[in-house]
């Protein structure tokens, strides 16, 4: 409860500091930090977030707020630090973090929406307007409830602002702030509960008498349940409760996202290393924060270990957050801990409804569970007694958030930890060189797990050589024949084969067999790839599509050639090649409708398919006992992607995708085919070796002082001008020389590379440079840029972009 007549607010606007408002006295006994607000702001209402109470407002008039929109808070209060924290790390709007952290479907404000006056449908009845006239007053009266953004982005007008004042001004139309939000609404349900007596008799039926029984029994029933066993059980409640038979009552409920029921489990007796890694976490659960990495071999039963840390802390009062990098894993990752744990979970991830999402927040806020697993969202989860927070496959870039406000979940699970003081577990077969440097340092405490579980051994890995193979063609082979051998042997023996490509579609790279120019986007700097299952070449960066049969636009010519390969391709061939074995395919495009990535994994754990042919959502945490086999299609892909992480990410997805194999009782195979063989990094992943890829990656990292040996911010400028973009680059780019000069006479040490055009230098009709600042401290990197941000009239300008992202994961 808030005593002050003022309160500290963060408005979901992109401003950096919070603001004052005054509280009215009768609704200061409603409010408490972490409650949302709606407030004016200029001439529009926004949602705000009380971060405090104030005493005083000097040097200005604040004004009221509006309404207080919660019954409370949907954070702790301790945690507005953290978020203040992430908010000056990132250098992002304080309102926007929290609006980040919260679940989608809680903002409010105002959007300006256009209405047809009296005078506008007289004059369009009359035919007195001009055809430009006309064609916005027809859009709006088609709909119901028009925004003046969609008048402006339908109109096929250059000059459809100029045409709107002046609309505006004639009085055809009206242009007005509507409060707006995000729709997303708390559930209610009937329930049925036995009535004080009947006040009248009515005549009982069959089905009233049955329904009757059924509530003595229940003593309370909702209708959703009544409804499974009378069909019409809404028809014959009403004269029921009427007459006095029974009670109905309507209530909050929490929609249910979790999966099918779970049997319970018996844990499992621990190994050897087990033990000692959870005997050392839990010895150090009571002295707070500390922060180790695990680094533990596929397969090594790092999912029990966290389950029996989880349960330590969990008997101590307190609670764990899990996270996870894919969807596709949560589903995993909860029916483990479901069977171990009951009920008493929440899951947080993007593919829930806006409903589900605030369902689970609520059920977490008001402490009815004790465990959050979820992506990397889950790290906002607002538990106040933390005990434990868990990231597996640490390593992964999925926790890397790359719209908006661009955090690394992963790195805010160690601040959240420290400022909870809890340890924080991080868990990877192959760890980052971020967190294996923290290790070096002493700043991370190592955990080992180096055997897998029932001492099965790690796959045997052959490299096949794509050098040496041509078809008849004289094109490259996919599919070689040391790899096809062992797909027969796999299926003759009755497992499961994964093959493994990290690219989708049929085929990535079509070509003009006239002109010999590439197929590219219209709006992208890349090719586009052809879908054969959609017929349609698709661009992967923005979505537009061009059907089949379409013409080169350099030439005209109809020949296009559709040479490359992807999932489709390679699904295509599988089939031909093994005609009697059952295929499914895992990747984007199998798996964009809701619950179809959960279907094809069921179907794989209940051996329905014997070949799955998938991209990276495959190669991570998934345990499959029966896929005996992994085939590599082509390892080298991701290698000359020009990306200084480029290595890096390479040997991660090579090392977890050859360990899903021989997980059960069948020693593992994996074929990984290769144009470089003797790559340290395809050596480093035959023998599965992390250190030996730390050991050569390193030095080249430390030599050009790229993370983990410097931290950097990168500066994306983008517009739809080239010219216009690339001059305000390089005034940017400048503003920062001539305070780095400053920074170097205080003995600094910060680097200034660029402004460079991007390596894919136009995304969705945008032209885009960059520049990247790095330095061996933190603080010095930091300070720099934001006080670059801080003025606008250096970074801000009509039609341009430029968005901060501090500790960048691609350069691309």
């Amino acid at each position: 409860m808030i005593q002050t007549p003022f309160i500290s607010v963060a408005v979901t606007l992109p401003v950096m500091k919070p603001y004052t408002y005054s509280m009215p006295e009768h609704l200061r006994e409603f409010c408490s930090p972490g409650m949302r607000v709606l407030v004016p702001f200029g001439k529009r209402r926004v949602t705000g977030y009380i971060l405090s109470g104030q005493e005083s407002c000097k040097g200005f008039k604040a004004k009221k707020i509006l309404d207080v929109l919660d019954d409370y808070p949907l954070f702790p209060e301790h945690e507005i630090s953290f978020f203040k924290w992430i908010s000056d790390y990132y250098i992002h709007p304080l309102g926007d973090v929290i609006k980040t952290a919260l679940p989608s479907g809680l903002d409010r404000h105002d959007v300006s929406c256009v209405f047809v006056t009296d005078k506008g449908q007289d004059g369009l009845n009359k035919g007195h307007l001009a055809p430009g006239e006309e064609q916005v007053l027809e859009f709006v009266l088609k709909r119901q409830s028009c925004t003046l953004k969609q008048v402006l982005k339908n109109s096929r007008n250059a000059s459809v602002n100029a045409l709107v004042r002046r609309m505006e001004k004639q009085d055809l139309i009206t242009v007005s702030a509507v409060l707006k939000k995000d729709g997303a609404k708390i559930k209610k349900e009937k329930f049925i509960l036995p009535g004080d007596g009947p006040k009248s008799v009515i005549r009982m039926s069959k089905k009233r008498l049955k329904l009757l029984c059924l509530v003595k029994e229940k003593k309370e029933i909702s209708l959703t349940g009544l409804k499974k066993d009378i069909p019409t059980a809404p028809a014959l409640i009403k004269p029921l409760a009427k007459a006095g038979y029974i009670k109905i009552i309507q209530r909050q409920v929490f929609r249910d996202p979790l999966g099918d029921p779970v049997e319970s489990d018996t844990p499992p007796e621990l190994t050897l290393e087990q033990k000692k890694v959870v005997k050392q976490v839990q010895a150090g659960i009571n002295s707070g924060f500390c922060p180790y990495l695990l680094s533990g071999i596929t397969g090594s039963g790092k999912t029990e270990v966290y389950m029996r840390l989880v349960m330590d802390v969990i008997n101590k009062g307190k609670n764990a957050i899990v996270l996870v990098p894919e969807i596709s894993l949560i589903s995993q990752t909860e029916r483990r801990f479901r069977a171990r744990f009951g009920e008493k979970i929440a899951v947080i991830h993007s593919s829930l409804s806006k409903g589900e999402r605030i369902d689970q927040w609520r059920k977490i806020a008001l402490k009815k569970v004790g465990i959050v697993i979820g992506a990397r969202s889950a790290v906002f989860a607002p538990f106040d007694n933390i005990g434990i927070i868990i990231v597996d496959e640490e390593h992964d870039t999925s926790y890397k958030q790359e719209t908006g406000l661009r955090y690394n979940a992963r790195d805010l699970a160690v601040v959240r930890g420290k400022m909870n003081n809890c340890p924080v577990i991080l868990g990877s077969a192959t760890p980052s060189l971020q967190s294996f440097q923290n290790v070096v340092l002493k700043r991370f405490k190592e955990l080992k797990l180096e055997t897998r579980i029932n001492r099965h051994p790690l796959p045997k890995i052959t490299l096949v050589d794509l050098k040496k193979y041509k078809d008849a063609r004289g094109y490259d082979r996919i599919i070689t024949p040391e790899l096809s051998k062992e797909i027969r042997a796999c299926l003759d023996q009755g497992n499961q084969a994964l093959i493994f490509l990290n690219r989708r579609g049929f085929a990535t790279f079509p070509v003009c067999r006239e002109c010999g120019k590439s197929l590219l986007c219209k709006h992208c700097d890349i090719t586009m790839t052809l879908h054969k299952g959609r017929n349609v070449y698709q661009c992967h960066l923005c979505g537009y599509e061009r059907p089949v049969n379409t013409k080169c636009p350099e030439c005209g010519s109809s020949k296009i050639q559709p040479l490359g390969f992807g999932t489709e391709k390679i699904e295509a061939m599988m089939k031909a090649m093994f005609p009697d074995a059952r295929l499914a395919r895992m990747d984007q495009d199998s798996t964009s409708k809701k619950g179809a990535a959960i279907k094809i994994l069921k179907s794989i754990r209940n051996r329905n398919v014997d070949i799955i042919v998938g991209t990276q959502m495959l190669a991570k945490g998934h345990d499959f006992p029966s896929i005996t086999l992994v085939g590599v299609i082509c390892a080298d892909l991701s290698l000359s992607i020009p990306d200084f992480r480029a290595g890096e990410r390479t040997f991660q997805l090579l090392a977890q995708v050859a360990g899903r194999a021989g997980r059960g009782d069948t020693m593992g195979k994996v074929i990984m085919q290769t144009y470089n063989p003797e790559h340290f990094i395809i050596e480093a992943a035959k023998k599965q070796d992390f250190f030996k890829f730390f050991q050569n990656e390193a030095p080249f990292r430390k030599a050009l002082m790229y993370p983990p040996f410097s931290r950097m911010i990168q500066l994306k400028i983008s517009g739809d001008n080239f010219a216009r973009v690339k001059a305000f680059a390089f005034n940017i780019a400048n503003v920062l020389k001539a305070m780095l000069e400053n920074e170097k006479k205080q003995g600094n040490a910060v680097d200034i590379l660029g402004p460079i055009e991007s390596p894919i230098q136009k995304i969705s009709s945008r032209f885009r440079w960059q520049i990247l600042v790095k330095s061996p401290s933190s603080s010095q990197v930091n300070r720099l840029v934001k006080f670059t941000m801080d003025h606008p009239s250096v970074t801000q300008k009509s039609g341009i972009r430029v968005i901060v992202d501090v500790d960048p994961y691609s350069l691309m």
